[in-house]
């Protein structure tokens, strides 16, 4: 009978705040292997844009995140470990069906090459760097992603008159990431554990402000580039895309909170367990449930 993935009780030294009854579930679906309307986004550009440029990042991102967890989990105590190995699951199937959902946007007629080959470029920058600094790294997307996964969920309007298919997509994979959303984190505690508390928080938040940067300059002007794909330019590119972000249903602004709460020290991802919002939707996704290990 298909079950979700139960995490073993603590038994180790090493305790995460991560609650202890967490169960990161697998779910194998499958979506967007049809066509869809060039402006899935209810037919608003902005959205569209934004969201392409999202999706075309995490195919090598999330192949990027997988490296930078699994290198750092010899030694982890089996209940991190079996997380770990949900974490991987998941991300697989996120990164197979961003493929897809990205190869509907090259057919709708958006060329999001230059996105990939730009990340391409990034990633081929952390070769010979510190692996431990990938992992911060990867932290720091990982909390972005669950940001977003969280407003995703919370506020209804994102996706309101959203083409059904890309919205189930975008849902299932806004749960997943919640559900995970602190085992790169508890990797990131595992793998520092010699390091001083404020050693840990230098280098995470370092990382954070690092990664911000790239990630709004990168993704404003992909978005910007494929708004110009649809013809449109200038200020009114510029404006439509801010307001978009900022104003309504303006994801950036809501999520402003959630990103200043990284930079206290002590903090973890579990400080607020917004577990809830995955019961919401649950039952849409109960008939792709993996086996549970």
């Amino acid at each position: 009978m298909n079950a979700p993935t139960r995490i073993a009780p603590e038994a180790a030294a090493f305790v995460a705040p991560t609650p202890a009854d967490l169960e990161i579930t697998v779910r194998d679906q499958r979506f967007n292997r049809g066509t869809t309307p060039r402006r899935w986004w209810a037919g608003e550009p902005y959205g569209t844009a934004w969201h392409n440029a999202l999706s075309a990042t995490f195919p090598r991102g999330e192949a990027f995140f997988i490296e930078a967890v699994k290198a750092h989990r010899d030694g982890a105590s089996p209940k991190l470990e079996a997380e770990v190995r949900s974490f991987i699951k998941q991300e697989i199937n996120h990164t197979r069906e961003h493929i897809a959902f990205n190869r509907l946007a090259e057919d709708a007629g958006y060329d999001i090459k230059k996105i990939d080959k730009r990340v391409e470029e990034m990633l081929a920058l952390t070769d010979g760097r510190p692996v431990i600094l990938n992992l911060a790294a990867t932290m720091a997307l990982e909390h972005f992603t669950a940001m977003m996964a969280h407003e995703f969920l919370i506020n209804s309007s994102h996706f309101a008159r959203t083409d059904p298919e890309v919205r189930n997509m975008w849902r299932w994979h806004a749960i997943e990431e919640i559900e995970h959303k602190g085992v790169a984190f508890d990797v990131w505690i595992h793998a520092t554990r010699a390091w001083t508390p404020a050693k840990r928080w230098k280098v995470r938040s370092m990382m954070m402000l690092v990664v911000t940067l790239n990630f709004f300059r990168n993704r404003w002007e992909d978005s910007l580039n494929l708004l110009a794909q649809d013809g449109i330019t200038g200020w009114k590119a510029r404006w439509g895309l801010l307001k978009y972000l900022t104003v309504s249903p303006g994801v950036v602004r809501r999520i402003i909170p959630a990103w200043i709460s990284y930079f206290r020290l002590g903090f973890h991802p579990w400080d607020k367990d917004d577990r809830a919002l995955i019961g919401r939707f649950e039952g849409e996704f109960a008939d792709a449930l993996l086996p549970a290990e």
